[in-house]
């Protein structure tokens, strides 16, 4: 009866909507990109929309979305963009469901329940598997696959969400914030320049307010020198590599010498352990026991869960996002991509073209636009820590507003934080690499104080 219930729920949800399109003159792509209800998933209040948008007719690269709206008062609440790094890895898999998306995975693959601190309660959220070649994103020219880089990956970012807010143009000139972790350290702040240099010539339409990213690679040396820090003083590494490293190791040379790669593949093969580096404290998922090492991504996932944390969930969205069912519903893989949906691509990370040695420079000319801009570090990475972010904002030179202080979520510490003229910045205690999938609750206290632009809490 309940089944029978929901059903007709829906079914009125759609005909109203459909109505109400007609009086609006909501594009036809737009409602041909909505989500009735995902396979396995539980009664939501809020619209979903998902599918492609053409970035280049000649290369037939399409990139693929998520966007899921605020369940209450979306029209009045601003537009966040999430996206993952890699580079090469799908903002699906990692935002989307395991980390600040409404919906988690169950561990059959099949089903899904809902996450209590989605981040869709605050803003509409829109998750972008970007670039080209990244999750069910695609390209008819194969050798794109192989001609990926920064200057590329922004380019086709920002003809997306050109072409998206055509598509929902009740979008246009609402507030726009771009959010992510890890690589896209380079993805977010070189995306919101080109919003900016863009805006400069045309009309406001994405009105960009900031940015925030976590763990976020940010500058080649100042990050290497400080997570070969935190290896250290984490005794995750011996003194002898330690100083091998350093000696070697020069972290702003596209080539690494021999010596370099020699001390580095010892510490991380005979001396960290089998740890999953992304969270050096927290049990690995015994599900899988593959050790690549990525350029930002380490690969270590060994099954246990600890306090709710559940290391194998990157396993759940692979099945789960490769059932036909899921793909229909999602109106994803229309092409028929002759490979399977995967967290992550190795060919584009194999394969990257251009990084920028930092990114840095582009802080300094977005503090000086009065862009909001927050970054942020869970405390117990190993990948991009706390110390590397440190060592590289410390090159800003910024003035201090607010000296560094405990901010608290529930009576507890849930990091520290300093603020300076045009940044701030926070560390969440407990937190890995993915901080909204380790501490999902301290994330959002965080997401809200950013969107509103005020200190993070003091009690």
């Amino acid at each position: 009866m309940m089944e029978f219930q929901n059903k007709v729920h829906i079914i009125s949800l759609l005909l109203l909507t459909f109505a109400f399109s007609s009086i609006l003159g909501v594009p036809k792509e737009q409602e041909q990109d909505r989500i009735s209800a995902l396979p396995g998933q539980p009664r939501v209040e809020f619209s979903q929309f998902s599918g492609y948008v053409t970035v280049n007719e000649q290369h037939g690269r399409a990139l693929f979305y998520w966007l899921t709206e605020a369940p209450i008062s979306p029209e009045n609440k601003p537009l966040v963009l999430w996206l993952n790094g890699g580079p090469g890895c799908s903002s699906v898999a990692y935002g989307a469901s395991e980390e600040i998306g409404p919906f988690r995975i169950n561990k059959t693959g099949s089903s899904l329940y809902l996450n209590e601190y989605a981040w869709n309660k605050e803003a509409n959220i829109l998750f972008l598997e970007s670039p080209a070649g990244v999750g069910f994103s695609y390209t008819n020219t194969s050798s794109d696959l192989k001609t990926s880089g920064d200057k590329r990956t922004a380019q086709d970012a920002l003809i997306f969400l050109i072409r998206w807010m055509s598509r929902f143009p009740q979008y246009k000139y609402r507030e726009f914030y771009i959010t992510g972790e890890s690589y896209a350290g380079h993805y977010v702040p070189q995306l919101a320049k080109k919003i900016h240099d863009y805006n400069k010539m045309n009309p406001l339409v994405i009105n960009l307010k900031g940015f925030m990213v976590g763990n976020a690679v940010t500058d080649s040396y100042n990050d290497g020198i400080g997570t070969v820090t935190y290896w250290w003083s984490h005794s995750l590494i011996s003194d002898q590599s330690y100083k091998s490293i350093l000696k070697y190791c020069n972290f702003t040379a596209e080539e690494t010498s021999k010596k370099c790669d020699d001390a580095w593949n010892y510490a991380v093969t005979y001396e960290f352990g089998n740890i999953d580096p992304y969270s050096v404290y927290t049990p690995t998922c015994t599900a899988s026991n593959n050790n690549t090492i990525r350029h930002v991504r380490f690969k270590n996932t060994i099954l246990h869960t600890l306090s709710g944390y559940d290391p194998c969930t990157e396993n759940y969205a692979e099945k789960y996002y490769n059932l036909p069912e899921v793909q229909k519903a999602m109106h994803a893989n229309v092409t028929n991509i002759p490979y399977n949906w995967t967290a992550c691509s190795n060919v584009l990370l194999k394969f990257w073209k251009d990084s920028e040695v930092s990114v840095l420079p582009i802080y300094k000319e977005l503090i000086a636009a009065g862009l909001r801009i927050w970054v942020f570090s869970g405390d117990t990475d190993s990948v991009v820590p706390a110390t590397a972010t440190r060592f590289s904002l410390n090159h800003l030179n910024l003035p201090i507003k607010t000296r560094w202080y405990p901010w608290y979520s529930s009576g507890q510490v849930g990091g520290w934080t300093e603020v300076y003229e045009g940044l701030t910045y926070a560390t969440v205690r407990g937190a890995g690499h993915e901080v909204p999938l380790f501490q999902p609750k301290r994330a959002y206290v965080l997401f809200k104080s950013f969107l509103v632009g005020t200190d993070l809490p003091k009690y």
